[in-house]
């Protein structure tokens, strides 16, 4: 009964870590973390144990989550031509616009907050990489461009750690369900 209770708070805990990838903090990261730990104390023959074969799947997910990410997020800033300080602004604007929209996204439980963590984390690159842009001495009409390209990068790079972050919780739930 011990280990099934374990295993839940793991499956919880690699929830709330996926779930930190919409304020720009390394979540998957933290489920490969909270993964190893679980299986280095658990009972390898134990009824809801995995082997250290999922630890490399989800750690090869957590490396694809990264690369698309970066290339999404680069792709839009660089095509767009920003700046090193837009970049640096558009980084630091997307978290702060992940914690508002949490509490902005409050009023409809989950779904609100994360969709509204996302948009908010986007708008916040915009944002940061247009104020970067302005304090760069570019136009408004540069700094808009650069934003916007800022924008769909995080939005695009964050849904993709997003969806590699969600396989990974998806293997280690089937992993500990087939014994």
């Amino acid at each position: 009964m011990a280990e099934i209770l374990w295993a839940l708070v793991l499956i919880v805990v690699l929830f709330l870590c996926w779930a930190i990838n919409l304020f720009g903090l390394p979540g998957n990261w933290a489920m490969i973390a909270a993964a190893a730990i679980y299986w280095y104390f658990m009972p390898p023959d134990g009824r809801v144990s995995f082997h250290g074969g999922v630890l490399v799947a989800i750690i090869a997910l957590a490396l694809l989550g990264e690369i698309v990410e970066f290339v999404a997020g680069a792709a839009g800033a660089t095509k767009a031509g920003g700046s090193k300080r837009g970049a640096a602004l558009a980084l630091v604007g997307s978290m702060v616009g992940g914690l508002m929209g949490v509490f902005v996204g409050a009023p409809i439980p989950m779904i609100g907050q994360i969709a509204a963590a996302l948009l908010f984390a986007s708008l916040g690159a915009m944002a940061g990489a247009m104020l970067g842009e302005y304090w760069k001495g570019r136009t408004a009409e540069e700094g808009l461009k650069v934003g916007q390209a800022a924008f769909w990068g995080r939005l695009l790079g964050t849904l993709g750690k997003l969806a590699c972050g969600a396989v990974m919780l998806v293997v280690v739930i089937v992993a500990l369900m087939v014994k």
